[in-house]
C-alpha cells in the first residue's frame, strides 16, 4: 500500500498537473437551460481546442473530452461559463445567467489612472474603490496589494469588525472578541517577529484600537493592506497593516435620496421558514420511508431486502440504508453487511466512497474511514482535499504522527509549486487543522527534521464549524442565524461565487470553516438551500461542529445530511451556546 501512494504521488508531481489527472477520453452529456426552458445552439467547446457542441431544440448536447479538459458554455446574452471535467464526471446539467456582470467589469478596467475627481463619481458604482484618509483607492492601479470586500460579501450576523475579518479574510492574525476587545495584524505569516497591531481607517478617521462599537450592518467596503504597503501612506505606524473601512453612514457620495441602510437593503431577519428534517422526511424515496417508517428492525430489514435488486446499482440507496439501519435501530453489524456485499458500487468511485466515509465518521467508525479515505487518496492524489481527508483521519485513529505529516507533505508541495495554494481560505484551514493538532497532542507529532517551534498562537476561540461535502459540483446556499435572528448566506454557486467554485475544482478541495466566537450567547441555527449538483445522484454534506475549540475540553461531533431536494430552504442544527448540538 505505502509503495502503491508514492508511486501515485510521483506520478502527480512529476507530471505537474494541479487536481486532475489526464487520462483517455470521455463522453459528457447533459441538458442547458435557463432555470425553465432549454436553450438551443448554446456553444460547448473544449477549451484550447477545435472539439465543440452545440445543443438541440431540447438543450441536449453531448461532446468528447479528457479529465481535466475544461468545458467552456457560451451564448450570445448569457453569462460564459467554464466547468472542470473530473473524473467522476459524465453528465453536466447546466443552468445559464444573464451576463449582467459585464457593464461593471467596464467599469473598474474602462481606465488605468484616473483622477479622483473621476474616482469619486465612480465611487457609488464601482464596488472596489475604497475611500482612505488619503483619498480613493483604486485597487485595480494601486501600487500595492489591496484586499477588498464589497458590501454584497460583508455578513452582518456577526458583532463587530473582527468577526468579520475572521471569517472573510484568510490569513490574518486576530485576537480578542467583540465585548473585550482585541487586535489585527495584517503583516503576512512570514513576519513572525513583527508584533505590532494593525491601524484601522474608519471613513477616513485613524484609530489604533478595534473600533469594536462599529456594526457590521453599517460596513459598506473593508479593505486589507499589508504593512509593508501601508507604512508609504500612513508611515510607521501602520507597519502592522490597517484595516479601512468605508460605512454607510459616512459616504460623502451618495446620490441624493439613495437608502443608506445597507442592513435592511439586504433584509436579514430570519422569517423562520426553513423546513425542519421530520417535515422533509415525506419527500424522500419511497425505499428510505418504508425502510426508516418500518415499526421493528424485522420489517425493516425486509423492506430493504424489496428494494435491493431494483437500486443494485445505486451507491446512495446502500449509504442510506446503512445510516438508517446504524441510527435508527443501533444494528451496525447488519449495516455493515449491507456494505460489505454491495462493495461493487463503491469501488473506484470517489464520491460514494467519500460519501460512505462521512457515514462512518457519524458513526464512530473511524478505521473503516480512514481505509476508504486512503483510497480516494490513491485516485485523487493531486486533490488537496484527499491530504485533508487523511489527514484528519488519521488523527481520529490515533496515528498522530502520520496525521502531522501529511498537513507537512502538502505544505511542502504547495511550497515547491507542485500544488497550488488556494486562492481562497483552504491553506489557512489546513495550517489551523495541523495547529490544533499539535496543540491537542504536543509537538512530538511533528517529524523529527522540523523545527518544535512550528506551533502557532491560535487566534480563535469558540465554536468552529467545517463542512464538507461530497460533490465538488454541489451548488447550494448555506444560512447561519445567529442568537439575534440575524442571518449571513455563503452562495456556493456558479451564479453567485463562480470564482471560489473555479478554485476548488481547480485545486480539489470542497470544504468550508465558520468560526463563532463566544461574543454572542444563545442558539445560532445552519440552515441549506440545495441547489442540485448537475446530475441526478445526491450530494452528502459532512459537518463538524468542535466545541470549546483549542481548549483542553475540546470535543467533536460529526453529523451527515444528504441533499437531494432542490430550491427548498432547509434546517440541519443548531448550536447552543451549552456547548450542545441539536438536529431539526
Amino acid at each position: 500500500m505505502k509503495k502503491t501512494v508514492l508511486l501515485f504521488l510521483s506520478f502527480a508531481l512529476l507530471t505537474g498537473f494541479n487536481a486532475i489527472s489526464q487520462k483517455g477520453a470521455k463522453t459528457v452529456s447533459g441538458k442547458v437551460s435557463d432555470g425553465q426552458n432549454p436553450i438551443k445552439n448554446v456553444l460547448i467547446t473544449v477549451k484550447g481546442t477545435e472539439q465543440n457542441a452545440y445543443t438541440d431544440e431540447a438543450g441536449k448536447y453531448q461532446i468528447q473530452s479528457s479529465i481535466g479538459d475544461v468545458l467552456v458554455y457560451s451564448y450570445t446574452g448569457l453569462r460564459t461559463l467554464e466547468i472542470l471535467v473530473e473524473d467522476v464526471t459524465r453528465t453536466i446539467n447546466l443552468r445559464m445567467f444573464p451576463d449582467i456582470a459585464e457593464l461593471d467589469e467596464v467599469v473598474v478596467t474602462k481606465s488605468k489612472r484616473r483622477s479622483q475627481q473621476d474616482l469619486e463619481i465612480a465611487f457609488n458604482t464601482n464596488p472596489y474603490l475604497v475611500r482612505s484618509a488619503f483619498g480613493i483607492i483604486d485597487p485595480e492601479t494601486a501600487a500595492f496589494q489591496v484586499r477588498v470586500l464589497p458590501a454584497t460579501s460583508i455578513q452582518a450576523v456577526g458583532l463587530c469588525i473582527l468577526d468579520v475579518l475572521r471569517n472573510e479574510f484568510p490569513g490574518v492574525s486576530i485576537i480578542g472578541d467583540c465585548l473585550e476587545g482585541g487586535s489585527v495584524s495584517v503583516r503576512g505569516a512570514s513576519s513572525i517577529s513583527n508584533n505590532q497591531p494593525a491601524i484601522f481607517d474608519v471613513d477616513g478617521q485613524i484609530f489604533t484600537d478595534v473600533p469594536i462599537w462599529l456594526s457590521p450592518g453599517s460596513m459598506e467596503r473593508i479593505a486589507l493592506m499589508s504593512g509593508l504597503a501601508a507604512r508609504n501612506l500612513y508611515g510607521a505606524i501602520a507597519s502592522g497593516g490597517v484595516v479601512v473601512i468605508n460605512t454607510n453612514v459616512g459616504n460623502a457620495y451618495a446620490k441624493s435620496g439613495e437608502i443608506q441602510d445597507k442592513l435592511r437593503l439586504r433584509d436579514n431577519l430570519y422569517q423562520g421558514d426553513a423546513r425542519t428534517q421530520k417535515v422533509l422526511l415525506a419527500d424522500r424515496p419511497t425505499y428510505y420511508q418504508e425502510i426508516y417508517g418500518s415499526n421493528s428492525l424485522e420489517s425493516a430489514k425486509q423492506a430493504y431486502q424489496s428494494f435491493v435488486d431494483r437500486y443494485k446499482n445505486s451507491y446512495p440507496f446502500f449509504v442510506d440504508a446503512y445510516a438508517i439501519f446504524s441510527d435508527k435501530w443501533d444494528a451496525t453489524d447488519f449495516a455493515e453487511t449491507i456494505i460489505q456485499e454491495n462493495y461493487k458500487v463503491f469501488d473506484g468511485n470517489p464520491l460514494a466512497m467519500k460519501s460512505l466515509a462521512f457515514n462512518y465518521e457519524a458513526q464512530g467508525a473511524y478505521e473503516k474511514a480512514n481505509a476508504l479515505y486512503k483510497e480516494v487518496f490513491l485516485l485523487r492524489p493531486a486533490y488537496a482535499q484527499s491530504y485533508l481527508d487523511v489527514a484528519k483521519s488519521y488523527r481520529q485513529v490515533g496515528a498522530y504522527k502520520k496525521a502531522a505529516s501529511m498537513f507537512i507533505r502538502y505544505d511542502y508541495l504547495v511550497q515547491e509549486g507542485f500544488m497550488q495554494a488556494s486562492k481562497e481560505a483552504f491553506s489557512t484551514l489546513m495550517d489551523r487543522e495541523l495547529n490544533n493538532l499539535i496543540t491537542k497532542q504536543g509537538k512530538d507529532v511533528l517529524p523529527d527534521s522540523k523545527p518544535k517551534s512550528y506551533l502557532l498562537e491560535e487566534d480563535f476561540d469558540g465554536t468552529r464549524l467545517v463542512f464538507e461535502w461530497s460533490d465538488s459540483e454541489a451548488e447550494f446556499e448555506l444560512q447561519l442565524v445567529n442568537p439575534l435572528k440575524n442571518f449571513q448566506k455563503w452562495q456556493h454557486t456558479l451564479a453567485g461565487n463562480e470564482a471560489t467554485i473555479r478554485d476548488e475544482k481547480l485545486r480539489g478541495y470542497t470544504t468550508k470553516e465558520y468560526l463563532i466566537d463566544g461574543s454572542l450567547n444563545g442558539d445560532w441555527l445552519v440552515n441549506i438551500n440545495y441547489m442540485g449538483n448537475k446530475s441526478l445522484t445526491p450530494t452528502y454534506l459532512k459537518t463538524t461542529v468542535y466545541h470549546n475549540y483549542g481548549k483542553v475540553s475540546q470535543r467533536e461531533e460529526v453529523m451527515v445530511f444528504k441533499l437531494g431536494l432542490k430550491g427548498v430552504n432547509q434546517q440541519l442544527f443548531r448550536v447552543r451556546s451549552s456547548g450542545k448540538v441539536a438536529a431539526n
